[in-house]
């Protein structure tokens, strides 16, 4: 290149917001693509490549987001080798700039910019062993999650600390590669750290599997990870709260829905303190997770609901007003489906809540350090008050847990816009409430949620907007990609342009557990979870040319898969 240095490329020419403008300097031949420093060829102004802007004020590291290339003017030349006058163009060749961080007088990258650079400023291309020792962490300990898609050579690291503890989110469209990624960081997480504690809801049952002989196999391994079917591990009706309850029996369009609360929260009072008299409690409320019998319940609605007075010849006061509420409550009773929480059998008193929580929060025998708990064969009406519950015990858990600091807990929401839905006006509100009641205050607690979705627009936007990290996969959708926009920083809100190009399992991780907004290449997961795609081409060419009907069917009976 025609400049002194090497590495110089170019210089500032504008400087607005929070863009950098920069015009590149061509050489005799033109502008050139690459150059070659120190036995490696460095690309120039290839989108997503970082540069370092220096003046004497500081340096600031920038990603290109923008090339762009415009003709000045054409004019007539000599031509040495000819007698006549030839046409020359002179072209500007211009890079647009995203500043991310800040090297300090010592050498030491910081995330955001304090002080911009003037025009004028220097742009040089960074060498790989430069930009590792930019972003070489002096922590305690990092989790390496891939490699940086500009940089194969260069380990992505996240600060585990940061990422959990204020919340994560994984954002992808279908197929671009969530469990994948998720897989990928948990894996890291348990080889790395043996006494973490991660309480996984798992919708698909894509982290454990059944294999031949009867056996449990999962993503994590059996010596690091406990599988347990959602209707084994057994969460009873009694551990709902009020409103819980609520949402599960009354039809708030109900016209006697008001009548129906009132008599339940009175009702439901009164049973969970008849029903533990003998445990010695003080002080109960509505809330209070002990038990209580639903038969009771049942039948003292029934009674208030048939009550006539005078011999039958008046009608009681509330005659009538829970034959709706009646009907829902046998139709939930008396479907086999539903009796791991309505008919419970190993969770019938309130003592039983210890092994309970011991089985969820990894405390059971064995201890391990990832539960996984399958949703799959729950009902999906009743997945979002199961899911409530898991996730407030753990809250409840560790709210109540001394040493709550010294035991975090990380609640993992796979396809959580499924229950922890963005509309105010859905059924389970209680539901919804209870989730983002975690997101904002879990973190005091030292209960992190790490929630992973496809649909961005549909999760509850309180969650998200309290995740101060997040991974997002590839989003093609533009309403997604424009909420997403809106959720990240506002130093990273250009590279949402690039959600649509990522590759499969390629992230773009922003947040406080990186150093700078990244583009990363995650690390395939051994195991992968059983999230793959079905071989189409392979299976319509050479597959089974009969299947087991009646098996399959026998499946669907028996509700077992």
């Amino acid at each position: 290149m025609s400049t002194p240095d090497s590495t110089l490329i170019g210089r500032l020419i504008d400087i607005q917001g929070g863009r950098l403008v920069a015009t590149l300097f061509p050489s005799e031949e033109g502008f050139p693509s690459t150059v070659n420093l120190g036995g490696e060829s460095l690309p120039i102004g290839q989108l997503g490549t970082l540069v370092e802007v220096r003046d004497r004020a500081g340096h600031v590291l920038a990603e290109v987001s923008r090339q762009v290339e415009e003709t000045l003017e054409r004019r007539a030349a000599a031509d040495p080798a000819a007698t006549g006058k030839r046409q020359v163009t002179l072209r500007e060749r211009r890079l647009e700039l995203v500043p991310l961080g800040e090297i300090n007088a010592s050498g030491r990258l910081e995330s955001g910019v304090s002080r911009y650079p003037l025009v004028g400023a220097a742009v040089h291309l960074i060498g790989t062993s430069r930009l590792a020792g930019l972003l070489a962490r002096d922590l305690e300990s990092v989790l390496e999650l891939g490699c940086l898609s500009v940089r194969p050579s260069i380990k992505a690291t996240l600060d585990p600390t940061a990422l959990f503890s204020r919340h994560l989110a994984i954002l992808g469209q279908t197929g671009a590669g969530k469990s994948w990624t998720l897989t990928s960081l948990l894996q890291r997480v348990v080889s790395s750290m043996p006494r973490a504690h991660i309480i996984l809801l798992d919708l698909h049952g894509e982290y454990g599997w059944h294999i031949d002989g009867g056996g449990q196999a999962g993503v994590f391994g059996t010596n690091r990870a406990r599988h347990l079917d959602a209707r084994e591990l057994e969460i009873p009706y009694w551990l709902l709260t009020f409103a819980e309850l609520v949402d599960l029996l009354i039809d708030r369009t109900d016209v006697n829905a008001t009548v129906q609360i009132a008599f339940l929260r009175e009702t439901l009072y009164s049973l969970r303190k008849q029903s533990n008299q003998h445990m010695g409690l003080e002080r109960l409320s509505v809330d209070s997770p002990v038990y209580f019998s639903i038969e009771e319940l049942y039948q003292r609605v029934k009674k208030v609901n048939e009550e006539k007075l005078e011999f039958g010849k008046v009608k009681g006061p509330l005659f009538g007003a829970f034959d709706d509420f009646l009907v829902r409550f046998q139709s939930l009773f008396n479907d086999a489906r539903y009796d791991f929480f309505m008919r419970p059998r190993k969770h019938s008193s309130s003592s039983s809540l210890e092994g309970l929580l011991r089985d969820f929060v990894g405390l059971g025998e064995p201890k391990r350090q990832v539960t996984v708990i399958d949703l799959s064969p729950v009902p999906v009406d009743l997945r979002p008050v199961v899911s409530a519950q898991i996730a407030r015990l753990a809250y409840e858990f560790n709210y109540w847990n001394p040493r709550r600091h010294e035991f975090p807990i990380l609640l993992v929401c796979e396809e959580a816009h499924q229950y922890i839905p963005r509309e105010a006006d859905t059924q389970f509100v209680g539901t919804r409430r209870a989730m983002e009641r975690i997101a904002k205050e879990g973190r005091k607690y030292g209960v992190n949620l790490c929630v992973v979705s496809q649909r961005p627009t549909e999760l509850s936007e309180t969650v998200l907007s309290q995740c101060g990290n997040y991974l997002c996969l590839r989003i093609s959708n533009a309403d997604d990609q424009e909420y997403v926009r809106r959720l990240l920083p506002e130093g990273a809100k250009n590279l949402a342009d690039m959600l649509a190009s990522l590759r499969r399992g390629e992230v773009l991780a922003v947040g406080d557990a990186t150093m700078l907004p990244s583009r990363i290449l995650v690390y395939p997961p051994d195991p992968a979870p059983a999230s793959r795609d079905a071989p189409l081409a392979k299976s319509w060419r050479d597959g089974p040319e009969d299947l087991d009907v009646a098996g399959i069917i026998n499946h669907w009976w028996r509700q077992v898969r």
